[in-house]
């Protein structure tokens, strides 16, 4: 599986942002998708997920405000961010793998990132 994220850029705090990550192969519906971050100078950092069924899982300083979905016709998973902080400004990354996991190691196929960066 190939993963290429796309959507970022800058934005004043408040506002929205919506990321896509395209997958290549043919077993991309198969796949848990998540979607992480890292800030400069710190560690990678889950943000969500979302099984091949729709269940998803947010990490608590997103709930509320970001929303992933899927569409496995597309082999495209999104990440509408809504609401956005100075503190989201990351290299935001698409990853897709087996498990239902907020743990980055458990992903086996990563994007390349996306910059977001949240003005205050």
């Amino acid at each position: 599986v190939q993963l290429q994220a796309s959507g970022g850029g800058l934005v004043q705090a408040g506002g929205s942002l919506r990321l896509s990550c395209a997958a290549s192969g043919r077993t991309f519906g198969s796949y848990i998708m998540g979607w992480f971050r890292q800030a400069p100078g710190k560690e990678r950092e889950f943000v969500t997920y979302i099984h091949w069924g729709g269940r998803s899982y947010y990490a608590d300083s997103v709930k509320g405000r970001f929303t992933i979905s899927r569409d496995n016709a597309k082999n495209t998973v999104y990440l509408q961010m809504n609401g956005l902080k100075p503190e989201d400004t990351a290299l935001y990354y698409c990853a897709a793998g087996p498990l239902t996991s907020s743990s980055a190691g458990d992903y086996d196929y990563w994007g390349q990132g996306t910059l977001v960066t949240v003005s205050s």
